[in-house]
């Protein structure tokens, strides 16, 4: 098992560019997966410079309906003409974000990505694109991490209404006696999210790989401290291997850093890593 991250916010090498997004390239179970597309056509031009070829791609996923994840999708499937791209049914939504004192920010998919019709394998629940490779959202809320993502929203019929995020999937793969899990944010909370992929394997995954969309917490805040606490102590037990960055932040980085040592460790544009 290997996983190639084309595009993170940053990058381990000066020929490869860096954006806000997340693009990871995956070889297991005898597929080839591109899991998200970063937020434009960063992650092609860094697929070529990490000799990875895009047009050999057996299936795409992307793990929810925000820009920074999907902006790049229009520009893949120009690229791979025949991968399916397993998107769940709710990630064609208005998604939108909203800070104090900032002007309301649209972040769902482009229109180019939302008009590209049979190409789009719409998800659920869970859905298996291959034999070892599962996709499952709507993880149980055994622990309270919305806090996170305060900020985003939906445009509904009624309104503006906080995004659930019943839109976001995540990627379990079982290839011989090794499991990882590969999420793309982790809005619902990655706490959540492993412990449902820790039910459905019967035991922890041995490496979590994504974002864990803790770095709008504001830093002076002492409940964003709180949370970040928590979500180390939640991640402790066991022996799993946590890769993150993109969205996780410097700030929790290192609180998490202060509790899970060196089970905690970066991912940047270019790193590799094998299981």
């Amino acid at each position: 098992m290997k996983i190639t991250v084309l595009l993170e916010n940053t990058a381990c090498r000066a020929d490869l560019c860096a954006a806000h997004g997340l693009s990871l390239y995956i070889e297991a179970c005898g597929r080839r997966v591109l899991f998200d597309m970063g937020p434009d056509e960063g992650f092609l031009q860094n697929a070529g410079s990490l000799g990875v070829d895009l047009t050999a791609v057996d299936l795409a996923v992307l793990s929810h309906g925000h820009d920074d994840h999907g902006g790049g999708l229009a520009a893949f499937c120009r690229v791979n003409p025949t991968a399916p791209v397993y998107v769940h049914r709710r990630a064609l939504g208005d998604f939108c974000a909203l800070a104090p004192g900032e002007a309301l920010r649209h972040i769902g998919l482009p229109p180019e990505a939302k008009a590209l019709g049979r190409r789009m394998m719409p998800t659920g629940d869970e859905t298996v694109p291959a034999p070892g490779l599962t996709l499952f959202a709507g993880p149980p809320a055994v622990f309270d991490a919305m806090a996170a993502s305060a900020t985003l929203f939906e445009q509904a019929a009624a309104g503006l209404v906080p995004d659930t995020f019943r839109h976001e999937q995540n990627l379990l793969i079982q290839e011989g006696d090794r499991a990882v899990l590969v999420a793309g944010c982790a809005h619902r909370g990655i706490v959540n999210i492993l412990a449902e992929a820790r039910r459905r394997l019967g035991r922890d995954p041995d490496a979590v790989v994504g974002g864990f969309h803790l770095f709008q917490l504001p830093q002076d805040d002492p409940a964003s401290a709180a949370l970040i606490r928590r979500t180390g102590e939640a991640l402790l037990p066991g022996n799993t291997v946590y890769y993150t960055g993109h969205c996780t932040g410097g700030y929790a980085y290192g609180m998490l850093q202060e509790i899970l040592g060196e089970r905690l460790r970066p991912i940047h544009g270019g790193t590799v890593l094998t299981f």
